[in-house]
């Protein structure tokens, strides 16, 4: 688990293909190593990955077909910056909210603007995630814990302050850029919660539709 706090700026040194797979090699700046080893995790972009080499100023990690596939991670290239934090531990103070770093899609960024200081973004999640993004809700952009200032069908707008555009990957957005997208953990959770006893049938019979919600109470007529 994590908190989408960015503890760092890395950036890729190589990607190796081994076995249909990938091994990614990341230098890891001011993010301090000194209580990782080899198994533990580390978000890089948001995706959860295990140490697998620790040799000194970074890490290795193995990325699965799976992980290539669902995520933004066939984007990078040796030199891209990434956003890292390590896992928290039980004092760790949570600012953001509880991240799993398992990505739940690939969203776009279609437009970038200022405002006086800070910077906004709007970006273009994959329409079978907006109905779990709502607005002043929490989201996971590329790792980093933010909240949703406004929601329009699958887009939803985000207001990065400076401190967060120096601190993060964000700065470099423009529009076309892919990102990773993780949503709010409640919200998969009330998803589930709500089907009841529906839960256990077959995903084709368990699937929330606005007649199963006005059915069970949840929408007026």
């Amino acid at each position: 688990m994590f908190t989408g706090i960015i503890e760092s700026i890395g950036s890729i040194r190589a990607l190796t293909p081994k076995g249909g797979d990938v091994r990614v090699h990341v230098e890891t700046g001011k993010l301090d190593l000194s209580d990782v080893k080899l198994g533990d995790s580390i978000a890089v972009n948001g995706v959860c990955l295990t140490a697998v080499e620790l040799p000194g100023d970074g890490f290795a990690a193995d990325v699965s077909r799976e992980t290539l596939d669902c995520t933004a991670m066939n984007d990078l290239k040796s030199g891209s910056p990434v956003n890292l934090e390590k896992a928290l531990t039980p004092t760790t103070r949570l600012g953001g909210h509880l991240v799993s770093g398992h990505v739940d899609g690939v969203g776009e960024v279609v437009a970038r603007s200022d405002n006086a200081r800070a910077v906004e973004f709007r970006i273009r999640a994959p329409k079978e995630l907006a109905k779990y993004i709502a607005h002043k809700g929490s989201i996971t952009v590329d790792g980093t814990s933010l909240t949703v200032n406004a929601v329009d069908g699958a887009e939803f707008l985000l207001t990065i302050i400076p401190h967060t555009l120096s601190e993060t990957i964000m700065a470099s957005y423009k529009p076309g850029r892919r990102v990773n997208l993780e949503v709010d953990l409640l919200a998969r959770y009330l998803e589930r919660l709500l089907m009841g006893d529906k839960a256990a049938e077959p995903a084709s019979a368990g699937t929330i539709t606005e007649s199963f919600l006005a059915a069970n109470g949840y929408l007026k007529s």
